[in-house]
């Protein structure tokens, strides 16, 4: 299969913005594959229930939920953080809860990205107190240059560097997610792209 070509696009304000591709579909899918295989071969008998965190990690949930044999069930939870400019304060806040009860499953949580940590460091808290029998964390990307929190993923598709990341359900202004491939985001204008 062809390699993708960049992507040039106009914002709303004019600007061009090019995405160039870091992670290729194929290479993702293959990477999935070999997560669920080691998935499944550390809990080999049981029912797996895997928690993405929307909306990025709906894309990585499909595809590895598809990907591991055996029972699995999913479940979805929405985070925000919040402060008053454009980064994030580092506090966050849940702003949709899980449909049931985790108590006494083994739950994977499921997440696109893992960078500053702090997201995820809430999650755990959250989810240790609800009791599952297992709580273990599967990320497709792990930007470890980013990290403020003291997490680890059991899981990781692919270390990245300190880039602006989209596609396969990465966002810029809820752009780029449906990519099929991860790509750095840059500005024609060189204006560095931050969340």
């Amino acid at each position: 299969m062809a390699e993708p070509r960049a992507a040039r696009k106009k914002s709303k304000q004019g600007r061009e913005e090019r995405v160039r591709v870091l992670i290729t579909g194929d290479r993702i899918q293959k990477r999935i594959r070999a997560l669920a295989t080691e998935i499944r071969k550390d809990f080999p008998e049981e029912r797996l229930h895997l928690v993405s965190v929307l909306k990025g990690g709906v894309f990585f949930l499909t595809d590895l939920a598809r990907s591991i044999p055996g029972e699995v069930s999913f479940d979805f939870i929405a985070v925000a953080s919040y402060g008053q400019n454009t980064h994030s304060s580092g506090q966050v806040r849940l702003t949709r809860d899980l449909d049931s009860s985790i108590e006494g499953q083994t739950v994977i949580v499921v997440e696109d990205i893992l960078d500053t940590g702090m997201t995820l460091q809430y999650l755990l808290r959250l989810f240790h107190q609800r009791k599952p029998k297992h709580l273990r964390v599967a990320v497709l990307l792990d930007k470890v240059g980013r990290r403020l929190a003291p997490v680890h993923a059991d899981y990781v598709g692919f270390t990245i560097p300190n880039e602006f990341v989209v596609g396969y359900g990465l966002d810029y202004s809820e752009r780029y997610r449906n990519l099929p491939y991860v790509g750095v985001l840059t500005l024609r204008s060189g204006e560095k792209v931050r969340k």
